[in-house]
């Protein structure tokens, strides 16, 4: 079965048709008011030993999650025609307007999307929290780790909060957020200042995905909580990359370098200042740090590596951020021309991917620069593809190596 990885997409489901659009708000409509008398129905009786999906709305029993790890889906639609659930197939209608659907395979552990198509109209379950991912707002799977998911349990720990910061951007003539993580000491401090990581997300995604998707908040707050993580700010923005679409006539490979091209001078001119004025940070290089996962990874590198008189930690999680091992005294304004004063800058330098996701080229790059004498550090996430387990995995064993001089 394949994996319903973040990165994938269906240029079907990403159409725009006003037609389907009513047609769908009405199979809504009319499941939602046929909701209470179906309710006794639905709850009689659950697959053996399954629990409700951690992301399903309050009082929603589906989809389960079986023992087995198999997905039970069920979707009321009594009008529709056909009715599916992507990365996963067609689902069969029972008598009483119920559709069901059991994946066909144990699912991976971690996070997966999947919407639901009605009659060919794709969207967010009604019965999950939403999440943007692929483009679009879509639902998501939890598959649990059991032990192996810890350190991204929630604990009786203190918690940091989580909350959205606004600015304007010259750049962009527009008003935007930041999502911005705060250590649980924050406001119980208040002449302390704070480290910053300043955390992207990957293609399809924004700014919400690493707090809702990548669960970052709790693996901070648990990491801090065993004091494996030094206390630290974390902030995360919208680095433009939610749908990629070439222009008409544009060249893919023009396209590809636009595809959040204007993010760094955003983070560096706008962001960092707006952040540093508004939050208690410490403001030296030594003290700020960078990391990205997929796309992320590449505008990581972008930003980073042109600019190491403002950061002294860079992480590309599944990056897609390529070095010319060749042309090393010139790539990223000569950043790695001198390996001893790269080494003296960039306290850490990690490069993290899945063993599912063709690891090589990062393990190649990895090696190509210990060879160069540019310190490095490579981590295998074993058993994962390009999906937030293996960016949830990266980030755990980045923050320890954070801010420690």
């Amino acid at each position: 079965m394949p994996k319903a990885s973040p990165r994938e997409y269906s240029n079907r489901h990403n159409q725009y048709n006003p037609t389907d659009m009513k047609k769908l708000h009405a199979l809504l409509s009319l499941t939602l008011l046929s909701a209470p008398l179906t309710l006794t129905a639905q709850s009689d009786a659950y697959p053996e030993g399954s629990v409700p999906n951690e992301h399903n709305i309050s009082g929603a029993d589906y989809p389960r999650i079986g023992p087995d790890k198999r997905v039970h889906f069920k979707v009321y639609a009594p009008d529709a025609q056909k009715v599916e659930i992507s990365f996963r197939g067609e689902m069969t209608k029972g008598d009483d307007g119920n559709w069901t659907l059991v994946s066909k395979e144990p699912e991976v552990e971690g996070f997966h999307y999947y919407q639901v198509i009605v009659d060919g109209v794709a969207s967010a379950d009604p019965n999950g929290k939403p999440f943007f991912g692929m483009g679009k707002w879509v639902s998501g799977i939890e598959i649990p780790e059991g032990e192996a998911g810890d350190y991204y349990a929630v604990k009786d720990v203190p918690h940091g909060n989580v909350a959205r910061s606004k600015y304007y951007s010259d750049i962009r003539k527009e008003w935007r957020d930041c999502v911005v993580y705060t250590p649980a000491e924050y406001d119980s401090n208040p002449d302390k200042r704070y480290p910053v990581l300043y955390l992207q997300h990957g293609m399809g995604e924004n700014e919400s995905s690493w707090a809702a998707q990548g669960k970052m908040n709790l693996i901070m707050d648990n990491l801090i909580a065993e004091g494996k993580a030094k206390p630290m700010i974390v902030v995360m923005d919208n680095a433009n990359i939610e749908v990629f679409r070439p222009a008409p006539g544009e060249s893919m490979p023009d396209a590809m370098k636009r595809f959040g091209g204007d993010f760094p001078g955003i983070l560096v001119n706008e962001i960092i200042p707006h952040i540093d004025s508004h939050y208690r940070t410490l403001t030296d290089r030594d003290h700020r740090a960078m990391a990205g996962l997929s796309w992320g990874g590449l505008l990581t590198f972008n930003t980073a590596l042109n600019n190491l008189d403002k950061f002294s930690h860079i992480g590309a999680f599944s990056g897609m951020g390529h070095i010319d091992l060749d042309n090393l005294d010139t790539v990223y304004s000569g950043a790695f021309k001198d390996p001893a004063a790269f080494n003296d800058k960039v306290h850490a330098f990690f490069m993290g991917i899945g063993s599912e996701e063709g690891p090589e080229r990062v393990k190649n790059l990895s090696d190509g620069l210990n060879a160069a004498g540019i310190n490095n550090v490579f981590y295998l996430s074993p058993g994962t593809a390009h999906e937030f387990l293996t960016w949830r995995r990266c980030l755990k064993e980045f923050l320890p190596m954070l801010f420690n001089d």
